[in-house]
């Protein structure tokens, strides 16, 4: 009796091995969708890979920014004022207008999808150019601002090529620039940039 139930128990054993690996293979077979749709969304691929092609910005870094600034919410705002998918201040849009000599420009256009993607893309292509490529200095000031930045490197003595993120003082602009970074990682694994 007893080998008959331990050939039983063997068998239950067996199956339920049997399933958890064809579940796993299940989950691994549709892994990257559930991450694309749940956890790493690409809303307005189209327009995020248009602008990043047009300014020189890898479409993966305009992606995780619009992911860490407002999950793709194309009506967030921030208590402070920061308006649309890549939360732009209304005085930095009035900036940005300036610089891309657009004409007729009023912060309201900002809650405006395709001109918010538009010139948060310039802008996070401008802090590249300003930080000679270094994407580390370049999302801490799209976060905390230029001036900010500049000020830090000034005062630690930061070099061109700085990456030590755990140097940035404010906690929030630290945290921002590895979710940035991480979500880019993800977005370049994900989809085909």
């Amino acid at each position: 009796m007893s080998r008959t139930t331990g050939s039983g128990a063997g068998i239950k054993i067996g199956i339920a091995v049997l399933i958890l690996c064809l579940c796993l293979t299940y989950f691994q077979t549709w892994k990257k969708d559930l991450m694309r749709q749940f956890v790493y969304p690409l809303q307005y691929d189209y327009m995020v890979r248009q602008y990043a092609h047009a300014d020189g910005v890898d479409p993966a870094l305009v992606a995780a920014v619009i992911l860490a600034e407002s999950k793709f919410n194309e009506t967030a705002a921030s208590h402070r004022g920061a308006q649309g998918l890549m939360q732009i201040m209304p005085e930095t849009g009035t900036w940005i207008a300036e610089k891309m000599k657009w004409r007729d420009f009023t912060p309201a256009q900002l809650a405006d999808v395709r001109t918010n993607i538009r010139m948060g893309t310039w802008y996070l292509a401008y802090l590249l150019k300003v930080y000679q490529g270094n994407t580390v200095l370049a999302l801490a000031a799209y976060n905390a601002g230029r001036g900010t930045v500049d000020g830090w490197r000034e005062t630690y003595g930061w070099p061109k090529d700085f990456s030590k993120i755990e140097e940035i003082p404010f906690s929030e602009t630290r945290e921002y620039v590895k979710m940035v970074l991480l979500n880019e990682q993800q977005y370049k694994a994900l989809y085909d940039f």
